[in-house]
């Protein structure tokens, strides 16, 4: 509909402009042919002029035109049929007695009832019988516009139908070119319909590769948007997945030690002192290693949004330092080496120091008793090295996968979710990190992130 509103205002447009143009110029020749009309002076025309203030003259003078010579009161000196007379106009009166010699055009009608164009041309003075000059007299040439009229309106009928021929094409075109232009919209809309109503992310629009157009980029946009939301929600399947079976563990334990606790209590027969302890120390430290995997869930489940909102200008030393002093009260054993220099990055302050703790609590895990562990910051890159028994080649590649724990070390507390968060926090950061095989045993956990040893400047 707007196609054929669009269409019809610039056809309506164009045909009125047309029209009016060659109603100019037909009217510009009618006015040369009275004009040439009005210059060919007979002399029975003088003679009329002579005595056009004694008596009518009824001798014709131009064939096929209305002519009549016209004194400056009004008074008419009849050249031709005195049913042929032109109205006389105040306008002509006064050119008349004006007496240019440019003339007058007009539209005007005739004795008969005929649309006529007139043309009124001064002749000057006249000249009496006796010598005297009398009133001025003009002469009025007047032309029949039938066939002018005719002719304009064939061109207006003409214009009118080639107008609504157009309209009605373009109309039809616009419906054609928006129905194909809308058919991939329509397979979106269909694809999104499909999602609501199935919930499968599976969906994919077909698109030529080199198109290039706006619905072609919406539709590989909703590929790209199904495909993520895709994998999301395979993550998030394998996620509660791995979490069920994570938790499956200390929950049967937890509840195998509180019913032999209860049935101890409703059947009277009290447990041993030593087991006694061994139970509840089992129970303390199974809600410890629990309240440890919910934590690791929540950091794991936050958004990307969530995160955004809480980043800020970090100390990165300073969170070390803060890590160091918690890595310290775990192993006291052991020998925590640091030389850290000031390094500032962007991130998220509770999710880095979670991330370098994560790093030394595996250090100081796998450190043997008595061991030593090096940390070391300089120029935005972290290293924590550890004397421990190390990782087998074949399972570094999955040391930062979600609930992947190493067969020899599935007896020691932990959930298998520290180094996927430390990978999450470092990657969200804009930085990288690595564990490899340390010269001399042990491994090196390496962690660059990009940053300035100096704060920058605070926004006023």
């Amino acid at each position: 509909m707007l196609v054929a509103a669009a269409v019809a205002f610039a056809v309506a447009a164009v045909s009125v402009t047309c029209w009016f143009i060659v109603q100019g110029k037909l009217y510009e020749q009618v006015d040369d042919d009275l004009r040439k009309a009005s210059m060919r002076m007979p002399g029975q025309l003088q003679d009329a002029l002579n005595n056009c203030t004694e008596s009518p003259y009824g001798t014709g003078v131009f064939r096929n035109t209305y002519s009549q010579l016209v004194q400056e009161d009004g008074t008419v000196c009849i050249l031709q049929d005195s049913a042929a007379t032109v109205k006389v106009t105040q306008a002509d009166k006064e050119e008349i007695k004006a007496n240019t010699t440019q003339g007058y055009f007009r539209n005007g009608t005739a004795g008969d009832g005929t649309d006529v164009r007139v043309l009124t041309r001064p002749l000057g003075a006249t000249t009496t019988a006796s010598g005297e000059t009398g009133p001025n007299v003009g002469l009025v040439v007047a032309v029949s516009l039938k066939s002018t009229q005719s002719t304009l309106n064939e061109l207006a009928l003409i214009l009118l139908l080639v107008s609504g021929v157009g309209v009605v094409g373009a109309g039809a075109a616009g419906l054609a070119v928006a129905r194909a232009g809308l058919r991939p919209v329509d397979k979106l809309t269909e694809a999104v319909e499909h999602v609501a109503r199935t919930e499968d992310l599976n969906v994919r629009i077909p698109v030529e590769d080199d198109a290039e157009d706006e619905v072609a980029r919406l539709s590989r946009s909703f590929n790209s948007m199904t495909s993520a939301l895709a994998s999301s929600h395979e993550l998030q399947q394998q996620l509660i997945a791995d979490a069920g079976h994570e938790l499956r563990t200390p929950l049967t334990s937890l509840r195998t030690n509180i019913e032999l606790l209860t049935r101890s209590e409703e059947t009277g027969r009290p447990i041993p002192e030593a087991d006694r302890k061994a139970l509840l120390s089992s129970v303390k430290a199974q809600m410890t290693e629990l309240a440890s995997l919910i934590g690791d869930l929540q950091e794991l489940s936050r958004s990307e949004g969530q995160r955004g909102e809480r980043v800020q200008v970090v100390s990165l030393e300073d969170a070390v330092e803060s890590a160091l002093r918690r890595a310290r009260l775990r192993g006291p054993e052991l020998t925590i080496i640091a030389d850290l220099q000031p390094w500032y990055v962007r991130a998220e302050p509770a999710a880095l120091e979670r991330a370098v703790v994560n790093i030394l609590d595996n250090a100081v895990k796998f450190s043997p008793e008595g061991g030593t562990v090096e940390v070391q910051l300089t120029g935005g890159v972290l290293t924590v090295r550890d004397h421990g028994p190390g990782i087998p080649t074949d399972e570094l590649p999955h040391v930062f996968d979600r609930f992947w724990r190493s067969p020899s070390a599935r007896a020691l507390p932990g959930s298998g979710l520290g180094l996927s968060i430390v990978a999450r926090t470092v990657q969200q950061a804009g930085g990288q990190v690595t564990l490899a095989h340390a010269e001399g045993g042990g491994t090196v956990a390496t962690v660059r992130l990009p940053g300035a040893p100096t704060a920058p400047p605070e926004t006023p």
